[in-house]
């Protein structure tokens, strides 16, 4: 889809300039209320499963152990002292921004899976999503996100790739925005 990606690339790019000055205090901020860096890079499962490198504001303390956060047994305890804040508005994903100008991710698709999400990963490409870019946001996002278990996820992109078009994504996109300000489902 050629369309989808034009409109990545100039979104993104647009974005990355609007708030640049906001990208620039969160990463001050990061760094002067934990130890580490502002930016974690996260090994993830891209289109055709291919590895990749996501970056996210990091909003857990150095040396979590590299799993699913649901997969915790305290989530919170993990968080930096500005953890909560970023995971609430969803501003730790803010540099994925980089991965779709560069094109590992998309605005809409399917959440990268985390390189040992291996149950997931099965799933995934017995259904054909890992033919699909990974999403900054997406459909079993804007249905129900961390509350969803695998197979519900896996349902919704199934259900996504079948009503693939650029108009669903802008859909998907509206509807996301809305997440994001409500606060919606977002369990840690």
């Amino acid at each position: 889809m050629i369309l989808k990606r034009i409109f990545d690339f100039l979104f993104a790019l647009f974005l990355i300039i609007l708030i640049a000055a906001p990208i620039f205090f969160l990463w001050i901020a990061i760094r002067l209320t934990s130890k580490g860096p502002a930016i974690y890079w996260s090994d993830r499962v891209g289109k055709n499963n291919i590895l990749f490198k996501m970056p996210k504001f990091r909003s857990m303390i150095m040396n979590t152990p590299q799993i699913a956060t649901h997969l915790l047994k305290n989530p919170k305890s993990y968080l930096t002292p500005m953890g909560s804040f970023l995971r609430k508005y969803s501003l730790d994903e803010i540099p994925q921004l980089f991965s779709i100008l560069i094109g590992q991710m998309s605005f809409v698709g399917p959440r990268p899976a985390l390189f040992n999400q291996t149950d997931l990963i099965k799933m995934r490409n017995k259904a054909g999503i890992s033919l699909l870019c990974p999403g900054l946001t997406g459909w079993a996002q804007v249905n129900g996100r961390d509350e969803l278990n695998l197979k519900e996820k896996v349902d919704l992109e199934i259900e996504y790739m079948q009503r693939l078009s650029f108009i669903f994504d802008l859909k998907i996109l509206w509807m996301t925005f809305f997440k994001v300000i409500e606060k919606q489902c977002v369990s840690h």
